[in-house]
């Protein structure tokens, strides 16, 4: 039976289910959201002249597409069309490449003034772009240029699959054999949170339609991927990983799992949550929320190998792991499920500089968990 929202229209909301009200829910989104981006001590979000904003990442002081991309993602759920616009039209004008071999894709860091940090792209912003592009325009209407929402995703694609067709140089972000998304263009391997199967079926729908089978395929290949590459035993993903699974170690790392990988526990969430297409993902969810529930304080987390083993180093973001737990329990049919979900509603937003990362995957949790996190598709 197809039971996910994407069929139904009905989004699973794990709060009310346990009991906390409709206005409890909307008063934590809505504070948590007024945080981010408007908080003068806590927030995340800055606004640049008079038609500009960018999300900044506290921990390294830069604009990243992960963040940017977030940013309008958050935007086009909340409805602001304000800040969606104003953090495009910074990605436009600062991050995008127009020429050279990175010509369509963007920057993955820029500084705050929209100085780049680097010429090359970090392929989890475009796809972020993409979706958001693509939701925006079928709340708000296509705009005149940049703001032709759709036109600009579906040029975003063409150039993830089509990069060295297109530009003398460039290399793909997919790969076109084994449909799987790579860490970055050149490389011939892939970070797991990076792989998004309930996005890729909604470019199966909505991309240019010369390219709507290989999103097909690349849907079920990243499901397939995410059973090879996540522990079988702790359900832990690797930050980094070969085509086959196996771990990849990069930057002088003796750890797997640790920031990245947190992410994938809440894709499977969210994935369960739009489509449900492959139930087994909740298996890795449960396998995930019981190491840690069985081996660790709340909130006290070292960085570990994805066997489970933990290295003597502070994991850099706790919240993160509590809130992307949580958020695969839309997934997870295990006995800490429900745990989970009550841990993450009583943790307060994280403060300091490492905020942005924890704080983003705690929105976006937030969003799943209460059923917001919606997907909007042309009429």
């Amino acid at each position: 039976m197809k039971d996910g929202a994407f069929y139904t229209q009905q989004y699973r909301n794990l709060f009310a289910e346990q009991g906390i009200s409709e206005e409890q829910i909307d008063k934590k989104i809505n504070d948590t959201f007024e945080t981010m981006f408007f908080h003068p001590e806590e927030r995340i979000y800055f606004e640049k002249g008079e038609d500009m904003g960018y999300m900044l990442d506290t921990g390294n002081l830069d604009a990243r597409t992960e963040g940017m991309s977030y940013g309008m993602m958050m935007a086009v759920q909340m409805d602001r069309k304000d800040i969606f616009d104003r953090l495009w039209l910074f990605s436009k004008t600062y991050m995008y490449q127009s020429s050279g071999k990175y010509q369509g894709y963007f920057a993955w860091s820029v500084s705050p003034e929209g100085k780049k940090n680097a010429e090359g792209p970090a392929p989890d912003g475009e796809e972020y772009y993409a979706m958001a592009l693509f939701f925006a325009s079928a709340r708000w209407g296509d705009g005149p240029e940049p703001f032709n929402y759709s036109v600009q995703a579906r040029d975003i694609l063409k150039h993830c699959l089509h990069q060295s067709e297109l530009v003398k140089g460039g290399d793909p972000m997919w790969d076109p054999h084994n449909h799987y998304i790579k860490f970055v263009p050149e490389t011939p391997f892939t970070d797991p949170s990076y792989h998004l199967p309930h996005f890729y079926e909604l470019f199966a729908l909505l991309a240019d339609e010369c390219d709507r089978p290989f999103w097909r395929e690349a849907a079920k290949a990243s499901r397939r991927f995410l059973h090879l590459s996540c522990d079988k035993v702790t359900g832990m993903a690797p930050e980094y990983a070969e085509y086959d699974g196996r771990t990849k170690l990069l930057f002088g790392k003796k750890w797997e799992f640790y920031s990245d990988a947190y992410r994938v526990a809440m894709n499977i969430g969210l994935d369960a949550s739009w489509f449900n297409e492959d139930e087994g993902l909740g298996d890795i969810v449960d396998r995930l929320q019981a190491f840690f529930s069985e081996n660790t304080r709340l909130g006290e987390y070292e960085a570990y190998t994805v066997k489970g083993e933990p290295m003597g180093e502070p994991a850099m973001h706790p919240l993160a792991i509590i809130a992307t737990n949580a958020a695969g329990s839309l997934a997870a049919k295990g006995k800490y499920r429900l745990d989970w979900v009550r841990y993450f509603w009583e943790q307060p937003l994280r403060k300091g500089e490492r905020r942005y990362y924890d704080n983003c995957l705690y929105f976006f949790s937030l969003l799943m968990l209460a059923g917001r996190y919606k997907i909007y598709l042309p009429k």
